[in-house]
């Protein structure tokens, strides 16, 4: 099953958000091939009507983080698409490029979403969107309580997040719990999410799914 279908697969789900995530060295060694590809992905995605697509591509120094996001943005907004770009933990990078908001990780000691729309807002950017990683319920209260206005919680079906292995509550019933603390901010299943998963994390509460590799 290629991108395409399974996005046009999802979009059947009831109220099911779909956030894809970057992974550019999937698409080759040398920079030019990863940066076309990704170009290539993420007009893919906005056709298909995936609604938030994070750019993660933490080795990026900035500058070149900036080049890639303004190019993406550029490729989404041709393409007339409602998809909104957030850029992982880049507070910096998202305002130079004119993303649409940041992803942010979870822990007391990073910016709360509230912050993070009071310096856009200072900058006379537009209204900000903020999600937030959480791998427990601790997260999932903080994040909810500093304002996210989603919650990324895994991994729910595998043991690691972008490839680095985590310790968190997992499973269904984690899922289950997180999406009832979160209360009205929607929760995302992230963490192994597939094509035939996809509906059981949706009827345990999840208000959609996140994921690097299902959207290849």
């Amino acid at each position: 099953m290629d991108p395409v279908t399974i996005t046009a697969t999802m979009l059947t789900l009831p109220n099911a958000i779909l956030y894809a995530i970057t992974d550019r060295t999937q698409f080759g060694k040398s920079e030019p091939e990863r940066r076309a590809g990704t170009i290539k992905q993420v007009s893919r995605l906005a056709a298909g009507g995936v609604h938030y697509i994070q750019l993660r591509e933490k080795d990026l120094p900035a500058q070149d983080l900036i080049g890639l996001a303004r190019e993406i943005l550029s490729t989404i907004r041709t393409s007339g698409s409602g998809t909104r770009l957030l850029i992982n933990s880049r507070l910096d990078v998202a305002l130079a490029a004119g993303a649409d908001g940041v992803h942010l990780p979870s822990g007391e000691d990073q910016l709360r979403p509230a912050q993070v729309r009071q310096l856009f807002e200072a900058a006379g950017a537009p209204k900000t969107t903020v999600s937030v990683s959480c791998h427990t319920l601790d997260e999932v209260r903080y994040a909810q309580q500093g304002g996210a206005d989603l919650i990324l919680f895994g991994p729910v079906f595998g043991k690691s997040v972008g490839g680095n292995i985590v310790v968190p509550e997992t499973g269904l019933q984690a899922l289950r719990n997180a999406c009832e603390t979160a209360g009205a901010v929607p929760v995302l299943a992230l963490g192994g999410v597939t094509a035939e998963n996809s509906d059981t994390a949706l009827a345990s509460g999840a208000w959609g799914i996140a994921a690097i590799r299902l959207f290849r």
